[in-house]
């Protein structure tokens, strides 16, 4: 399974650096996993709405044009289902057998994803009701992308 992470900006905190290079590591026995850092559209920081939805559309093509043709798009977005961890190790099953072995998640910046990267999306999936830093959501896919390819092969995991 190939599985591509598209996220706008960079990780600057050496701690996550060393979390997402871990998960990346003990992932690489069940997928190909890679990660694609999109550049975030600088802007003022007192930015009308007018500019920030003209960054966000920016952002938003850029995403749109690091997605293979034929990914499954899963859009991570607050307002998005809530899944367990079992169910997402359970969706990874189906895509398995359904040979969606292309899987394109997306995390979009301090601004969100645009219009036009949400109707391209498959599924819209929210990590918790809880507000994290788009940084700090890329360890946690990651964190739960390994333990749903654990769960599906009926492996322990519990650190």
């Amino acid at each position: 399974m190939q599985i591509r992470i598209i996220a706008v900006g960079k990780i600057k905190e050496r701690f996550l650096q060393e979390g997402i290079a871990e998960y990346l590591m003990r992932l690489r026995p069940y997928a190909n996993v890679q990660v694609i850092e999109i550049a975030d559209e600088k802007r003022p920081a007192s930015a009308s709405p007018a500019i920030e939805s003209a960054a966000m559309e920016k952002e938003g093509d850029r995403i749109l044009a690091a997605i293979p043709e034929g990914s499954h798009i899963i859009a991570l977005d607050v307002l998005g289902k809530s899944w367990s961890s079992r169910d997402l190790a359970g969706s990874f099953g189906e895509w398995e057998l359904s040979a969606k072995n292309q899987l394109a998640f997306v995390i979009g910046g301090d601004l969100g994803l645009s219009p036009a990267v949400l109707a391209r999306s498959n599924l819209r999936l929210s990590l918790s009701k809880m507000t994290f830093t788009h940084p700090m959501a890329r360890l946690l896919l990651l964190e739960q992308v390994y333990r749903a390819f654990r769960i599906l092969r009926g492996e322990p995991y519990h650190k």
